[in-house]
């Protein structure tokens, strides 16, 4: 993993994460993970409305995308309203076509270096609470279930229910 890379994403980028989001919503769909992510759901304007109040991170390996990632500085939606000691970490994607095993995991680790750099103690993220796989993924990797949010609304206005999930990076 040592030539993988991170950056802030720019307006420059957004064509790239809008495809790796789709690429990572057909593959989940190509194993049977249905309910999670559709392709075409969020467009280059989400990303530009995440870039506005948090952040939406490439990695680079060698020059090509092979993921990204948001961190926010509130979610109020799924964590109702919280002291700032958290970051939450949405939409980890992987470049599965391309991506060497374990760079979501180097991913994740990124995200949580930049949470402990701003003084913030706890990573959170919320997961589909039916995707048992990626919830076992989580909790495998040091989260741990701290609730649940029933009916979440999301893009395409279908509202689901989420594992909420949190791990001390300070």
């Amino acid at each position: 993993m040592n030539d993988l890379r991170t950056r802030l994403a720019d307006e420059t980028d957004l064509a790239a994460v809008v495809r790796l989001r789709d690429d990572a919503a057909r593959w989940m769909l190509a194993r049977g993970i249905t309910g999670q992510w559709q392709p075409g759901e969020l467009d280059e304007d989400h990303f530009r409305r995440i870039m506005a109040n948090g952040e939406v991170w490439i990695a680079e390996d060698r020059g090509h995308v092979a993921g990204a990632w948001e961190l926010w500085w509130a979610d109020e939606d799924a964590w109702g309203p919280q002291p700032p000691v958290a970051g939450y970490v949405h939409r980890l994607m992987v470049d599965h076509g391309s991506a060497r095993p374990g760079t979501g995991r180097w991913l994740l680790r990124a995200a949580e270096r930049r949470v402990a750099e701003t003084g913030r103690s706890f990573a959170r993220l919320d997961c589909l609470a039916t995707n048992a796989r990626l919830n076992a993924y989580y909790m495998a990797d040091g989260y741990r279930r701290v609730g649940h949010k029933a009916g979440k609304q999301q893009p395409g206005g279908v509202p689901k229910s989420f594992t909420l999930l949190e791990k001390t990076v300070r």
